[in-house]
């Protein structure tokens, strides 16, 4: 079945318009990214099976094909509301029933998952299914819609269907039910998914993490430069030791594991149960050092405050003694200020009181990009804005970066530097990549993290002054310094 579902599910991806696709959320799971993903699963002679969002069938299929080899009888439920693909996905499913000699019954649901799942466990209690295989839409809830409240109303908060879907599907499992599901990572940490993440590990152990290690493999065929993890949970089962798994890309050529402790994972202590994503080279601690927080060495972090749409009346293409200079991420180039710069946003905001609330004042500054571009190696780039690089009396970022400051105000220049020199190690992105679960950059991220002292920080950017900016020279001093 692997080459006759990936040509259906070729085809059928032709026939989607490109706002259709958009409506949907869907990405259709290549079939060696779900032959892996079913590989996941025990059997135990019978199987109840959940497939929410199955589009073509391809996560269905595969469950059936490692369900027969183990001898196993199934029944399977399949969500689908896309007439198309629901079209795909019977015809799929109904060639199963025919060659699996009695031992596969499967049901279609051409209808919401969403409403049928909250309506099913606020009446009879869920608690239906054995295994669940998923590759849910990824789209943001609205704060106000239907959806939104029916998922209140079952006691789940979130803001995106793929995390709805799996928090219901959680819901929906007995106790040692199987859930293998192809997620975005975002949902490791961030405010956004803490409620999500204490329904999943209160209700779950997490048994195995799969991560690809180049952003853009898993649904090549798609454009999706989304950071995805595979997960294994396990319903009522105690958490234990937890598999990690990675591969560059979605054929698993190159796939190899490592077995790590939960508190590797999911640190005791941490309020916010973000989960890390170790990997067998990778360490989950701080290089040493790192012990203080911001708090501790006096230093904060904000995302930029101006958010240049709500103030487009105020642009400026060009500066003048009337505006001060707005700084986006493009106004940088290999670690220089070039502003201002032509390009089709603005250099600069009128100053005016309706502005100036949004600005800082000049001063020394390390500035974090919240967005990193497929093609950089590095997910954390910092810059070092010196006060004499702008001759303003205020100046503007933009929302796209994350500010470090002292209470709004600039620091003294060696702690400046000290700070982007140890932002742009390589030893931190590394651990950056284990702590942090999304491409984003967020500024409680970088609240979260570990610095070296203050002192440590004004000897480091004392060192770093004259020096070439050059990643080798940036790792040698670090290393120079003890780190």
């Amino acid at each position: 079945m692997t080459l006759v579902i990936d040509q259906v599910r070729r085809e059928a991806s032709s026939l989607l318009d490109s706002q259709r696709r958009a409506e949907l959320g869907q990405y259709m799971t290549p079939s060696s990214i779900a032959a892996f993903m079913a590989s996941l699963f025990s059997f135990n002679g019978q199987a109840k099976l959940l497939d929410a969002g199955a589009g073509v069938g391809s996560l269905t299929s595969a469950f059936l094909d490692k369900a027969l080899q183990e001898g196993a009888i199934v029944e399977a439920e399949a969500w689908e509301i896309d007439e198309i693909l629901g079209g795909y996905l019977k015809n799929t499913l109904t060639d199963f029933e025919h060659h699996g000699q009695g031992k596969i019954k499967a049901h279609i649901h051409a209808s919401d998952f969403i409403e049928d799942a909250t309506l099913a466990i606020q009446f009879d209690g869920g608690q239906r299914y054995t295994h669940a295989i998923l590759n849910p839409p990824y789209k943001k809830i609205s704060a106000n819609s239907k959806h939104r409240k029916l998922l209140r109303m079952v006691g789940i908060e979130t803001v995106n269907l793929y995390t709805a879907f799996v928090a219901l599907t959680v819901l929906l499992m007995k106790q040692g039910g199987e859930i293998v599901a192809i997620i975005p990572r975002s949902f490791c940490n961030g405010s956004y998914y803490r409620p999500f993440r204490d329904l999943v590990l209160r209700n779950c152990s997490i048994r195995q993490l799969h991560l690809f290690e180049s952003r853009d493999q898993a649904f090549q065929d798609d454009d999706v430069l989304q950071e995805n993890v595979i997960i294994h949970l396990v319903k009522g089962e105690p958490q234990g030791a937890v598999i990690v798994s990675t591969s560059c890309g979605g054929r698993f050529l190159d796939c190899r594991q490592a077995i790590f402790n939960a508190d590797a994972i999911v640190k005791p202590s941490d309020a916010e149960q973000f989960i890390h994503i170790p990997t067998a080279t990778e360490q989950t601690s701080s290089p040493t050092h790192c012990t203080h927080t911001l708090q501790d060495i006096g230093l904060e972090v904000c995302t930029g405050a101006v958010v240049d749409f709500r103030l487009k009346d105020y642009w400026r293409d060009e500066p003048g003694a009337d505006t001060a200079p707005l700084l986006y991420p493009h106004h940088f180039n290999d670690g220089s200020l070039c502003w201002p710069k032509p390009h089709k946003k603005p250099n600069a905001l009128l100053l005016s009181n309706d502005v100036r609330k949004w600005l800082m004042p000049r001063g020394h500054y390390v500035l974090v990009k919240r967005f990193t571009a497929k093609e950089e190696r590095r997910r954390l780039v910092a810059y070092y804005l010196p006060f004499d690089a702008l001759d303003a009396e205020y100046i503007g970022f933009e929302n796209h970066w994350n500010v470090f400051h002292i209470g709004k105000h600039g620091m003294d220049e060696n702690t400046a530097r000290g700070m982007a020199t140890f932002l742009n190690s390589t030893s931190l992105d590394e651990h950056f990549r284990v702590f942090s679960g999304h491409t984003q950059v967020n500024a409680t991220d970088l609240r979260n993290m570990r610095y070296p002292s203050r002192e440590q920080l004004q000897l480091l950017g004392q060192r770093a002054k004259n020096q070439p900016n050059d990643q080798a020279s940036i790792d040698r001093l670090l290393e120079g310094h003890g780190f």
